[in-house]
C-alpha cells in the first residue's frame, strides 16, 4: 500500500494570505478564467507548493521574485521533479507580471492551447 500523506493545507492558506503583489495581480486574471482554464493557487504538489496550478492540464505557473535569484539550482531541481511527475512549469518574474500582466496571461493562454492540443491528440 502506498504511503499517503495529508496535504499541508495550513501552509497553503498562509501562502495565499501572504501573496506577493505580483501573485495578487496575476490571480485577478486566473481566478476569472481569463486565461481559458481553471487555476488554483498555492497548491501542494508533492513536497512543493505551486503558485498557480491548472489540474486539468497539469500546468504550473510560478512567479519568481528576488528570493529565486539566490538559489536558481533549487528551482531547477523543483522543475525537474515536477516534469518527472508530468507537470509543465511556466516561470515568470514578478516584474514581468507587474509590468505586463496581459503579456503573461497571453503566454499562459498559448501554453493552455498547446497542452489542450496535445491532450486532444492523445485521446482516442
Amino acid at each position: 500500500m502506498p504511503d499517503w500523506k495529508p496535504r499541508d493545507t495550513t501552509r497553503a492558506r498562509a501562502l495565499r494570505r501572504e501573496a506577493t503583489p505580483a501573485e495578487r495581480a496575476l490571480w485577478v486574471f486566473l481566478s476569472r478564467k481569463a486565461a481559458g482554464a481553471k487555476f488554483s493557487r498555492q497548491m501542494p504538489i508533492g513536497p512543493f507548493f505551486a503558485d498557480f496550478l491548472c489540474r486539468e492540464l497539469l500546468l504550473v505557473v510560478e512567479l519568481d521574485g528576488h528570493s529565486h535569484d539566490a538559489a536558481p539550482e533549487r528551482d531547477a531541481r523543483r522543475d525537474l521533479w515536477m516534469a518527472a511527475q508530468g507537470y509543465t512549469v511556466l516561470r515568470f518574474t514578478n516584474a514581468e507580471v507587474l509590468g505586463n500582466a496581459e503579456g503573461v496571461v497571453s503566454a499562459i493562454r498559448a501554453e493552455i492551447a498547446r497542452l489542450r492540443g496535445l491532450k486532444g491528440r492523445a485521446d482516442p
